[in-house]
């Protein structure tokens, strides 16, 4: 069985960095000031979501018009019973609509907002790369995720979780999804570009671009779980010994 991310993850920091960067970690990326909003939606359960986009869904159709008249009767049933089961729970269904685009902007907001502080960078990030098609000078790119997975089996990360690599002529990838660890300046550049990834089109949208100047890459590691698990506890006990500068040898 493979390592788990987690395991992994404890590999990334276990490696010592080739070329100078600021060691970084993916939340470092992310402006923590635009992560404090009032998100009225946080608090509903899953049922009272549902039952708001319902809700929101039966006036789109009572509006839009063309329906039958039986149609129409339904129609207004199911928004009545609909109003009345949120009523009574407690929930101001015409305010939350109302902010459905307010909160919209605010979550795309946070999403998108990325950290000043290492805009221009030389910095180490590990993470998973995605394969891409080179530019249209030719330079080869790349893009690598926090995630096994994401943007083909899970939706893709927000922009300021997802970074556009510029390759050097030195490295390619050689698999979706293989771990690595990169080096070099980081720069806030909004990018998006729809490509094919494993079960499709995905519209990849990053907040950052890296010059690649160093990758670090793993050989194809297979082990049991529990043995993944202990070597994770092994370094990540080395790791908080030596503030992650330590090759893992064993």
């Amino acid at each position: 069985m493979r390592l788990s991310c987690a395991v992994i993850a404890a590999c990334f920091l276990a490696l010592p960095v080739h070329s100078e960067g600021t060691r970084v970690e993916w939340s470092d990326l992310i402006d923590e000031s635009a992560q404090n909003y009032e998100d009225p939606f946080v608090e509903l359960t899953g049922k009272q979501l549902n039952a708001l986009r319902k809700l929101a869904r039966l006036r789109a159709q009572q509006e839009k018009g063309g329906s039958t008249p039986e149609q129409l009767d339904q129609i207004q049933e199911d928004l009545e019973a609909t109003e009345a089961t949120l009523a009574e729970e407690g929930v101001d269904a015409d305010w939350l609509i109302s902010q459905r685009w307010v909160v919209m902007e605010r979550r795309e907001k946070a999403g998108t907002a990325a950290n000043v502080d290492i805009d221009g960078v030389t910095v180490s990030l590990g993470g998973f790369v995605i394969p891409a098609p080179p530019n249209e000078d030719g330079t080869q790119t790349a893009y690598i995720v926090p995630e096994r997975g994401m943007c083909s089996h899970v939706p893709p990360p927000p922009p300021n979780q997802m970074v556009r690599l510029r390759l050097s002529d030195s490295w390619r990838p050689s698999t979706v999804y293989e771990p690595i660890v990169v080096t070099g300046q980081i720069r806030i550049e909004q990018t998006q570009k729809e490509m094919l990834v494993v079960d499709g089109p995905v519209l990849m949208k990053a907040a950052f671009t890296l010059e690649v100047d160093d990758v670090q890459t793993f050989g194809p590691i297979q082990i049991s779980e529990e043995a993944a698990t202990n070597r994770a506890s092994v370094l990540m006990g080395r790791i908080k010994a030596t503030g992650g500068a330590t090759r893992d040898d064993d």
